[in-house]
């Protein structure tokens, strides 16, 4: 049984240190034959059937089982390339932070896949832009 690695698009959203050097695995699954001296078939769920099913060792980590872990499978949506995008949930909190002549409002952002422990602070207007759909209306022309 293996994990297989999948990163984040990069593009979408930017986190703090913890998110973005920690890598990311989905699975475990099953090794069905190894193909080369690198390269590993693995039995992929059907929702993950248009995905080829042969992975590099590199993009591989080991499960090791243990009778007391239960694993949550958290449904993540791949795009073509093993990556996937980020997108709020919600909004946690407001502030604003003053400058020294104006002052800029924040929003605390909780975001999928990520736990509280997680949450980014971002300009109330760049999220407003982007989400307009956390804020009940249309995108602020800036």
């Amino acid at each position: 049984m293996v994990f297989v690695k999948i990163s984040p698009f990069k593009a979408v959203m930017r986190f703090g240190r913890k998110g973005k050097l920690s890598p990311r695995y989905i699975g475990p699954y099953r090794i069905s034959k190894q193909i080369g001296s690198r390269a590993y078939e693995l039995e992929l769920p059907p929702n993950l059937d248009q995905m080829h099913n042969v992975f590099h060792v590199s993009m591989l980590r080991l499960y090791h089982p243990d009778p007391s872990h239960v694993l949550e499978e958290d449904e993540v949506e791949l795009q073509g390339d093993w990556s996937f995008s980020e997108g709020p949930v919600r909004i946690l909190e407001r502030k604003d932070r003053v400058l020294r002549n104006k002052s800029i409002p924040l929003v605390r952002v909780l975001w999928r896949h990520h736990g509280v422990d997680e949450t980014t602070w971002e300009r109330e207007s760049d999220i407003q832009n982007n989400f307009p759909e956390l804020f009940g209306g249309t995108p602020l022309v800036t």
